[in-house]
């Protein structure tokens, strides 16, 4: 894992950290692997966040013109705060990351398992749009195994936060290898970015893939094989 431990311990560069809103502007910065986050981050409950949101997202809507007394309008803010908490960003809190039960790999199946086409939805974290795409999660047994579904959980755990599809990728593969005690895992995500497609340069033909290769996927014959499983 020498690789993730580079970029777990790698700081922000001072250049990074001194721009600007306006020189970043719509630029892409990634600036690690831990989601970035405040200290105090749960010192508050989950409906003190949704009474809050409600307020703060009242204010928006009312500074844009809308008509809040409006039957239609009136109880958006609660809604938003509702699903900001308890659903689209629910997987900042720890608290709902899935449990994972690791079994003896009895069957002795020792190539590599591949769940494919796992849908996710996501957000980034830049302008607060959907990302929409699907994730492949490959890895080699060490001698234990996970249910198949605790695969799409964790994906989900990890899109269920304002993401870049970067550290959502490798978010996914340091999770697995820690839960599997093995570094063969690989995972790719190819997704379409709403503040692509929909704004800005508005391009709804483009989409971006991102890999990762642990252990034994990090080389050519094993990449065949698994783009193969893929197709």
């Amino acid at each position: 894992m020498k690789h993730l431990e580079t970029l777990l311990n790698t700081p922000v560069s001072d250049s990074i950290k001194n721009l600007s809103v306006e020189e970043i502007g719509d630029d892409h910065i990634y600036t690690g692997i831990e989601t970035p986050m405040v200290e105090d981050a749960f010192l508050i409950s989950d409906e003190e966040k949704k009474e809050k949101i409600a307020q703060l997202f009242s204010e928006i809507m009312q500074t844009i013109g809308l008509d809040l007394n409006n039957d239609s309008l009136k109880g958006t803010p609660q809604r938003v705060a509702k699903m900001y908490i308890d659903e689209i960003f629910s997987g900042l809190n720890p608290a709902n990351k899935p449990k994972i039960a690791l079994f003896e790999n009895r069957y002795q199946y020792n190539q590599m398992l591949v769940e494919k086409d796992i849908q996710f939805y996501s957000n980034c974290e830049h302008h607060f749009v959907p990302i929409i795409g699907k994730a492949h999660v490959a890895y080699v047994s060490s001698g234990k195994v996970i249910g198949l579904s605790k695969l799409n959980r964790i994906v989900q755990f990890y899109a269920k936060r304002p993401q870049v599809q970067e550290r959502l990728t490798n978010q996914i593969a340091r999770d697995l290898q820690e839960i599997l005690q093995t570094e063969d895992v690989a995972v790719i995500i190819d997704a379409k970015h709403l503040c692509v497609s929909s704004r800005g340069v508005k391009d709804d033909s483009s989409s971006t893939v991102t890999c990762f290769y642990g252990g034994i996927f990090n080389t050519s014959e094993k990449i065949v094989e698994l783009q193969n499983y893929l197709k």
